[in-house]
């Protein structure tokens, strides 16, 4: 990646592996993500460096032969010199979500009906989401679940709702009649269903614990106490299945959003 366009780096090491939690590994998801850019005409910026950057929509996925057309202006003052450099970073949005990915073999094709800039399909995207940009707030009836053994009485087996859901972390909600858990608590090993096909296992630490009347996004809820949770870092199965289903929700909201 050119430096100018480089996310920060997330930890201080500089170790390739702390990229793994962002990267779309299976080549079927990120056959996925590019459909989705293309089907909503999202606007893609590509850069080159050095300030040469081109915005575009990506026009043709052909997934036989690896290959992408985005649309293009062949007057553009800029895109001469980033077909020169033969590659460029892409940089979109789905929602809150941040796309970036690497293209190489930039070549611009004129047609009849206009012109295309093709290049190889992307080896890797890269997916950033901040964690307070969208959370699920799942409606109670059917409402996702959290099974886990109590921490400080490992012979009790919980089963707790989940209030809401985000890349960053969840909240779940904890009966009063049920023993309190302390904030800074670790639990080491969570199964979330979150629906019928949804389902992964996480270790989270608790960063606070609220009562109802600091909470008032739990209407009509039984006593209990909200316990506010953020991931350790999760699995690369896990963190996929997560961002599809936030995906999933998102386009939902979408939709309810134009009834």
């Amino acid at each position: 990646m050119f430096e100018d366009t480089r996310p920060a780096d997330l930890d201080a090491t500089g170790n390739a592996d702390t990229w793994a939690a962002f990267r779309v590994a299976a080549a079927g998801e990120r056959l996925r993500v590019l459909r989705e850019l293309r089907d909503g005409s999202q606007p893609v910026s590509l850069s080159g460096g050095d300030g040469v950057t081109v915005t575009t929509t990506l026009w043709v996925i052909d997934a036989a032969l690896q290959r992408l057309s985005f649309n293009v202006a062949a007057d553009a003052p800029t895109l001469a010199r980033l077909v020169d450099r033969d590659e460029a970073v892409a940089v979109a949005y789905l929602d809150s979500v941040k796309l970036q990915f690497e293209l190489h073999g930039l070549v611009l094709v004129r047609g009849s009906s206009g012109a295309a800039l093709q290049c190889a399909m992307p080896a890797e995207i890269y997916r950033f989401q901040r964690r307070n940009a969208f959370r699920v707030r799942p409606a109670e009836r059917n409402a996702p679940v959290a099974r886990l053994r109590h921490p400080s009485m490992p012979e009790m087996t919980l089963v707790l709702r989940i209030v809401d859901i985000s890349i960053g972390g969840c909240a779940l909600w904890l009966p009063a009649n049920v023993p309190p858990v302390q904030a800074g608590t670790r639990l080491g090993e969570l199964l979330l269903e979150l629906d019928a096909h949804t389902a992964f296992t996480a270790a989270v630490t608790i960063q606070h614990v609220s009562s109802p009347s600091r909470d008032a996004g739990v209407p009509g809820t039984p006593p209990g106490m909200r316990l506010g949770c953020e991931w350790q870092p999760l699995g690369g199965m896990a963190e996929r299945a997560l961002q599809r289903w936030i995906d999933q929700a998102q386009r939902r909201h979408r939709l309810h959003a134009l009834l």
